[in-house]
Parts: C-alpha cells; sequence; structure tokens
C-alpha cells in the first residue's frame, strides 16, 4: 500500500513536470514565431504572436518579458518604414504641388500675416470686386475659404446658397463675425464682403467642383434674397482652389504622420538607454 501511494505522488509529480515543459515550449514556439515575422516585415503577426503568449501562457515571464522587448523593436520597425513612406509621398506631393501653384498668386501681408492666402488666377483676386459671385482662395496651410460679394445692393447678406437648374444645391452656414462678414462705401458704391471657412464654408466648393461644368445660380441671403449666375471663371477658381487646398491638407497630414514617427522613435531609444 506504502509503495501505491508513492508510485501515484511519482506520477502526478512527473505528469506535472511534463505538463509545465510542454507549456514552456509552447511559449518559446509563439516567441520564435514572433521574431521571425519580424525578420519578414510582417509586424502585424509579429504583435498577434507577442499578445498570445501573455494570453495562454500567462506564467511564463521570460518569454513575456523577451516579447515586450521584441514588442519595441517591432514599433521602432513600424515607424521607421511609416516615416519611409512619408518621405516617398511627400516627394510625390511636393511635385504636385509645384505644378499646381502655377495656377494661384500668392499673397502676404508681411505686416499682419505669418502666412500668406493663394488665388486662383483664373479668377484674379483685384478684379473681383467688378461683379456679383463668389470668389476662393486656400490658406498656406491648406484651409479653403470662399467670399460672396455683392456690390450695388444693400441686404446684409450672411449666407449664400449655390444651386443647379436641376435643384441640386449646397448652402453656407450663417456668418455674422466681425472681420468675417463686412461692408464698405467708395465713391459710387457699396459693398457686402462674406467670408466662409471651415464649418461656416460647409461644403459650398465641393458642391461647385462637383457641378462645375453645369450652370450654377448664385443667391444671397439676406434681408432680402437675390440672384446672380456663377461665371466660368468663378467655377474653375473654386474648383483649382479645392484641389489645391486637398493636396495641402495632405501634405500636412503627411508631415504630421512622420513628427509622430520621429518622436516615437526618440522616446523609444531613449527608453534603451
Amino acid at each position: 500500500m506504502r509503495f501505491s501511494f508513492q508510485a501515484a505522488l511519482l506520477f502526478l509529480s512527473m505528469l506535472l513536470i511534463f505538463s509545465c515543459s510542454g507549456k514552456h515550449r509552447g511559449a518559446k514556439g509563439f516567441l520564435s514565431q514572433a521574431e521571425r515575422a519580424y525578420q519578414e516585415g510582417n509586424y502585424s503577426l509579429a504583435k498577434l504572436k507577442i499578445d498570445s503568449i501573455k494570453i495562454v501562457f500567462p506564467k511564463s515571464f521570460d518569454e513575456i518579458n523577451a516579447g515586450f522587448t521584441l514588442m519595441q523593436e517591432i514599433r521602432m520597425a513600424e515607424n521607421r518604414r511609416n516615416i519611409v513612406y512619408c518621405d516617398s509621398m511627400l516627394q510625390e506631393k511636393y511635385a504636385e504641388l509645384n505644378k499646381k501653384l502655377t495656377l494661384f498668386d500668392y499673397i502676404r501681408d508681411e505686416r499682419y500675416q505669418e502666412f500668406g492666402d493663394y488665388y486662383p488666377k483664373s479668377y484674379p483676386y483685384p478684379s473681383s470686386l467688378n461683379q456679383n459671385g463668389i470668389r476662393s482662395g486656400v490658406r498656406e496651410k491648406g484651409t479653403l475659404f470662399i467670399e460672396s460679394i455683392l456690390s450695388g445692393n444693400s441686404i446684409k447678406h450672411n449666407k449664400v446658397k449655390v444651386s443647379t437648374k436641376a435643384g441640386d444645391f449646397a448652402e453656407t452656414l450663417p456668418v455674422t463675425s466681425d472681420g468675417l462678414n463686412y461692408r464698405f462705401n467708395t465713391l459710387d458704391r457699396s459693398y457686402e464682403i462674406v467670408r466662409y471657412s471651415g464649418d461656416s464654408e460647409n461644403g459650398v466648393a465641393s458642391f461647385v467642383y462637383s457641378f462645375q461644368n453645369q450652370p450654377i445660380h448664385i443667391q444671397f441671403i439676406g434681408n432680402r434674397t437675390m440672384t446672380a449666375a456663377m461665371t466660368n471663371a468663378a467655377k474653375k477658381g473654386i474648383a483649382d482652389s479645392f484641389e489645391l487646398s486637398a493636396l495641402l491638407l495632405d501634405i500636412e497630414q503627411l508631415k504630421l504622420e512622420k513628427e509622430k514617427s520621429e518622436a516615437l522613435i526618440k522616446y523609444l531609444m531613449s527608453r534603451k538607454q
């Protein structure tokens, strides 16, 4: 009877040892797979394998710690790859930008502006006061704006609506802020100019871009409503501005992504020291 008890105890001990050994080998297998995926550039699979070690083998502390170290290397590699991608895309975007900027005049008042504005040559900024309509521009960092210009009539308009004959339309939000909605008089004429950007622009430029080959009418909405036809030059100016804005915003986003990756690499390197 005594021999049977000892035999059973020995059997259970051996079973436990083999069981733990099997788990240990399994954790090492996951770690090896993660290392191989990392070397092959399959960072998503490598991170999945590392996470699996903690879930499936929560007591394999050596492998978990090794996985944490490998995870830092993976994050470094991911961000280095992201920087290479951003540099490649920025090179393409800047080449496209150089061509696009030939369609614009750059205006900046050094006394008041840190950054200037781009105005489309197809609808020249200086002459845009001569007719009722909408002109457009793009800030140096990519923000698009449109301005509604009404001369010779005082209706105190604060928004505009653009529409096609088929009934499609877009409408700005009302603008009442000083400096964005202003009026002035010359010796022979009164003027109302309202600037819309961001939320207040409300997709009007995108609408004009989409329907630039169709007749578009503008409604100036204030104490009463006045209507004018949008000229082809104005439509082209807005379409050019829309494309430039999208391009500049893409560039700014790529620059931001690159800066974030550079900052993270710097942080990870500091933790290794």
